[in-house]
């Protein structure tokens, strides 16, 4: 719990104090690199300070060129984890009530994140098209196909949202397999466990070869490919490989 309250305490002043003058030097520069990368180093650092080691593999397998990004989701430390490993700007799908947050929220705009409201379906499709936009134009994005938190860190049934913007763009996708998340903080809780966090790029799956009435394959191929990629405790039951269910 203490390790929560220091990030509280602390992520809040570094907004603060870093925020206003990354803000003002994007809005001038028009140049969001500075603000992305300070936000996402500020941190990475307070993460490392409360005792969470991260380690990344398979960086190699990121093709040059806009990727489509798509990880799987069991925490909140997770998100840091993901975003930090990948070694270049993305842009994200987030919850459109982040984006009503002072500072935070005006920094997800600059940063070129996109708002969705999965409670109205129009309105989901419309950030989704928006955000394949951009990814035709040159933009990576990060996705959590799964929607939610996994509530036990087994890979969830994903939506298909984003092989769709992957299709429709004909862009890569990178899936990212992030083990040892939900051993560090697990869901609606707020106790934050010392530990180590690993984010490893997979083999990129070629999305121009699908067409859209293909997206299923396409989705079960790269759900797949992610748990083939994590621990056995993190698979779903029945998946090859994956740890039977812990008794209560």
């Amino acid at each position: 719990m203490l390790r929560a309250i220091f990030i509280c305490i602390f992520l809040p002043l570094y907004m603060l104090l870093a925020g206003p003058p990354l803000l003002l030097y994007t809005l001038v520069s028009r140049n969001p690199n500075a603000l992305y990368w300070a936000g996402i180093n500020g941190i990475l650092f307070l993460v490392r300070l409360i005792g969470i080691r991260l380690q990344v593999k398979g960086r190699e397998r990121i093709p040059k060129g806009a990727c489509l990004f798509v990880a799987n989701h069991t925490s909140t430390v997770d998100a840091p984890a993901v975003v930090g490993a990948i070694p270049r700007r993305v842009a994200i799908l987030l919850k459109e009530a982040l984006f009503k947050y002072p500072i935070a929220g005006q920094a997800f705009t600059l940063a070129g994140f996109i708002p969705v409201n999965r409670s109205e379906r129009e309105s989901a499709i419309a950030s989704v098209e928006k955000a394949t936009q951009s990814l035709r134009a040159g933009q990576s994005f990060l996705i959590y196909p799964e929607g939610t938190r996994s509530p036990d860190g087994r890979l969830q049934t994903f939506k298909k949202g984003a092989v769709v913007m992957a299709i429709k763009a004909e862009v890569p996708i990178v899936p990212v397999a992030c083990s040892g998340a939900h051993k560090v903080m697990r869901k609606r809780s707020l106790r934050i466990h010392p530990g180590a966090i690993l984010v490893e790029f997979l083999e990129p799956i070629d999305a121009s070869r699908y067409s859209f009435d293909e997206r299923d394959v396409l989705n079960d191929r790269v759900h797949d490919a992610m748990a083939a990629g994590l621990p056995p405790e993190q698979r779903p039951i029945g998946f090859p490989g994956a740890a039977p269910p812990q008794q209560p």
